[in-house]
C-alpha cells in the first residue's frame, strides 16, 4: 500500500536502540518488504507514511486523538512486531493499560464479544453486574472486549509473556486473509486463554466514520498502510498522575526519534483514502 511512496533507507535500530536485539524478527530485511510490497490505486496521505513506515519497521509512534475527546496521547505500535522492549517503553514510559486493538471484521470472524455483551448475558445469575454497565463519558460506546493470555506463559504479566500474547494476537491478524474463519477461530483458541493480561479493544465496523478513539485511529492506520489490522495502544501519562500534555507528549516523541501525529490528521487522510 506504501509502494507509491518513496521507500528511504531505515535504519530504526540507530533511532531506537531498544529495539536492537530484536533485529532478527522486526529487521528492515523481513518486516519493511512484507508490510510494504502490496500494491493499490490509492495511496496514503504523504503526512501518514512517515508514521505507517515506523509502524512497519517495529517502532512505536505517538496519536493524540483531540481535545474534544479523551484529550490523551497512546504510545503506538503495530502488534506483530511487539517485543519485550516495545511492552517495557509502553510500561515505564507511558505508563497507562496496554490493550491490543483488533478490527472489527476479525472480532467478528474470531466470534468474540464485547466485554459489555458478557455483562449483559451475565445479570441473571449475577444481579451484582446488572447497574455496572454505563455510557463512558467520552464516548458513546466502550471498545472493549475480553482479556487474554498466550497458552505458553505462566502469569501472563512479565514483559516477555505480555509481548508473547500481543505478538500472538498480531500473528492471527496477519493470517486472517489466508485463512477460513473456522482455522482462524481454531489458531485463535489454540494461542489463547481468558481471562488474562492483554485486554482486547475492538474497533467500530466503520472506523472513523463512526468512531474517534485510539483503536479506530491506530486500525485506519494499519488498513490505509496494508499493514495487519492489529495495533498495540497504551496511554500516556504525566508525572501529575493526569494524561501527559499534548506538549510534553510531543516533546517526548521528538527526543526519541518518535512520530507523532494528531487524530484530525489521521481523520483526514482517511477520508481522502477511503473515498478514493
Amino acid at each position: 500500500m506504501l509502494s507509491s511512496v518513496s521507500v528511504p533507507s531505515l535504519r530504526p535500530w540507530a533511532i531506537n536502540p531498544f529495539l536492537s536485539s530484536y533485529a532478527p524478527l522486526n529487521s528492515v530485511g523481513w518486516v519493511v518488504p512484507a508490510m510494504l510490497s502490496l500494491t493499490s490505486h490509492r495511496g496514503p496521505a504523504p503526512e501518514v507514511v512517515p508514521a505507517l513506515r515506523a509502524l512497519a519497521a517495529g517502532e512505536p509512534i505517538l496519536v493524540f486523538d483531540g481535545a474534544e475527546r479523551e484529550g490523551e496521547t497512546d504510545l503506538i505500535f503495530l502488534s506483530e512486531t511487539a517485543t519485550p522492549e516495545l511492552v517495557r517503553l509502553a510500561r515505564k514510559d507511558a505508563g497507562g493499560l496496554i490493550c491490543t486493538a483488533v478490527s472489527d471484521e476479525l472480532r467478528r470472524r474470531l466470534d468474540l464479544p464485547f466485554f459489555s455483551d458478557l455483562l449483559s448475558l451475565a445479570k441473571s445469575d449475577f444481579p451484582g453486574v446488572a447497574d455496572l454497565f454505563e455510557r463512558p463519558r467520552y464516548d458513546r460506546r466502550s471498545a472493549f472486549g475480553i482479556t487474554v493470555n498466550h497458552r505458553a506463559t505462566f502469569t501472563g504479566v512479565p514483559d516477555n509473556d505480555r509481548a508473547l500474547t500481543i505478538r500472538t494476537v498480531g500473528e492471527v491478524a496477519r493470517a486472517a486473509s489466508e485463512r477460513s474463519d473456522d482455522a482462524l477461530r481454531e489458531m485463535f483458541r489454540a494461542s489463547f486463554v481468558s481471562p488474562g493480561h492483554i485486554p482486547l479493544l475492538y474497533a467500530a465496523p466503520g472506523l472513523l466514520g463512526e468512531r474517534k478513539g485510539h483503536t479506530e485511529l491506530a486500525i485506519s492506520l494499519a488498513r490505509m498502510g496494508g499493514l495487519s489490522e492489529s495495533a498495540t495502544v497504551c496511554e500516556m501519562l504525566g508525572d501529575s498522575g493526569g494524561a501527559r500534555a499534548p506538549d510534553a507528549a510531543r516533546r517526548y516523541a521528538e527526543d526519541h526519534g518518535f512520530a507523532f501525529l494528531e487524530g484530525r490528521t489521521i481523520t483526514e487522510a482517511w477520508r481522502r483514502w477511503s473515498s478514493a
